[in-house]
Formats: structure tokens, C-alpha cells, sequence
């Protein structure tokens, strides 16, 4: 499952390789979520989740909902879920190299990513859990 109020919408798992695109996905019964999230241009009324790790790379500068750049380069960055601890609050991010942590949310519409890989399969339990998305309807 995507961020928590994209939980109307289909959704998939990420592939190695998708093409993703941000904006707010609408179903096929019209319903449009409100928040932002990734999608591929071949089905825009599926979400694609991300696990934590996974590391995607910008076609073009990544840029916010107001226009700001991250960077003047495109940008590689890793799948991170934060605010854990608070169950109605956005929590899909990505952190870029600089350390910088920006939610999903909060990018323009329509930026292009791709999937470059998802994270090793964990070894350990601590792994795991890091790569486990939270739920927040369990």
C-alpha cells in the first residue's frame, strides 16, 4: 500500500526499470486522491509503491509544488518512510544525496523518475523491518 490516503486507489509494487511519474492519480470510478503520488504513464490510475531503499533518479532537476529547485542536476535519491510515529501525516520521502529528506507530496506534478533499484533482500530482522512500508490500517 502507498501513503496512507492513496488507500482507495489500485496500487503495485515498483519495478526495476519503471518510468514514474508524480501527480495525483484518479481511479477508474473518477475518484482523485488528494494526495500526490507515482505513477506510470501507462496506468495513471495505479499507484506505484515503493519500498523503503529504493533508489530512483530525476529526469530534470527535481523541483517542489512552489517552483523551488533541489538542485540545478537532475538527482538520484532512496525511498525513505518518515513520521512514522504519527499515523495520519504524509510519510513517503525521498532523501537526496545532500541529506536532504522531501515527501512525495511535496514535489511538482508531473516529474519524471525512474526505478533504478530496489533495496538487497534483507538478511537480517532489523533489515526487514527498515524495509517494511508502514501500515497504518493494520
Amino acid at each position: 500500500m502507498c501513503d496512507y490516503s492513496l488507500m482507495h486507489l489500485q496500487s503495485r509494487p515498483a519495478k526495476v526499470g519503471d518510468e514514474l511519474t508524480t501527480g495525483q492519480i484518479t481511479s477508474d470510478s473518477g475518484y482523485a486522491s488528494l494526495t500526490k503520488g507515482l505513477f506510470d504513464q501507462a496506468q495513471s490510475t495505479v499507484a506505484v509503491c515503493l519500498i523503503p531503499g529504493t533508489e530512483v533518479s530525476f529526469a530534470r532537476a527535481p523541483v517542489t509544488f512552489l517552483g523551488l529547485h533541489f538542485s540545478r542536476k537532475p538527482a538520484v535519491a532512496t525511498f525513505r518512510q518518515i513520521h512514522k510515529d504519527q499515523p495520519n501525516v504524509h510519510h513517503d520521502a525521498l532523501e537526496f544525496a545532500d541529506g536532504d529528506v522531501r515527501l512525495i507530496n511535496d514535489l511538482a506534478q508531473g516529474q519524471k523518475m525512474r526505478v533504478l533499484q530496489l533495496p538487497a533482500a534483507p538478511k537480517t530482522e532489523k533489515e526487514a523491518a527498515e524495509q517494511k512500508r508502514l501500515d497504518v490500517f493494520a
